[in-house]
């Protein structure tokens, strides 16, 4: 598995926080860990899916991807 924090444009509001939050955790071999305004951190299985599929859900909400940095596992 790979830790991912996500830095996503466009969310002001819980509303954001939720409609990011069950786009990733509908995706398959995605562990979401947390989603707050502006930023995600999940962990995935890149075999299963990979970080642009990711990605692509959350622009697919109508948000953007600034940019995505991997991180050392908890």
């Amino acid at each position: 598995m790979e830790r991912v924090t996500m830095k996503i444009g466009g969310m002001s509001c819980g509303h954001c926080v939720a409609s990011v939050k069950n786009a990733l955790s509908a995706l398959e071999g995605v562990d979401v860990e947390q989603v707050a305004i502006g930023q995600a951190v999940i962990s995935h299985d890149p075999a299963v899916t990979s970080t642009e599929v990711i990605a692509q859900a959350v622009e697919d909400e109508g948000y953007s991807v600034v940019s995505t940095e991997n991180v050392q596992p908890r």
